[in-house]
């Protein structure tokens, strides 16, 4: 393989390691907000159930609710910013790999013609000395 085709394959392996990286960052982030909105899911059932159980807690459920609604506003606008995050970067990690697997093809082409024209001077080769050997 030739040294350029190296260094441009090492580079782009570079590339989709470090954009896998980022893909993993973002998908641990967004797992975590999606955590974060079924824990707020389950505190709102237990207010609830707090609420039926207890007149005082049923005064300042409806506060509470305006409170966990404003948190769960939050949580998914964070979610909704994560999944585009996380489309945006399988797009360039996608993209990246296809970069790739063109570098690794050309390098791959530029060896195959090598050998091929290394064969064909070897062919040349034993002609010219077979035709030296018939004249002398």
């Amino acid at each position: 393989m030739t040294s350029w085709a190296h260094s441009l394959i090492r580079i782009s392996n570079y590339e989709v390691e470090t954009l896998q990286k980022r893909l993993a960052e973002i998908t641990a982030r967004k797992a975590s907000a999606e955590m974060r909105l079924a824990v707020l899911d389950a505190e709102v059932e237990v207010e609830r159930e707090r609420a039926r159980a207890d007149a005082e807690a049923g005064l300042l459920l409806q506060a509470y609710l305006a409170g966990w609604k404003a948190r769960k506003g939050l949580a998914e606008a964070d979610l909704d910013t994560l999944d585009a995050e996380e489309a945006g970067a399988r797009d360039a990690l996608t993209d990246a790999y296809s970069e790739l697997k063109k570098f690794e093809h050309v390098a791959e082409t530029t060896r195959l013609n090598a050998l091929i024209a290394a064969g064909k001077r070897e062919t040349a080769a034993f002609d010219e000395m077979g035709l030296r050997r018939r004249s002398a």
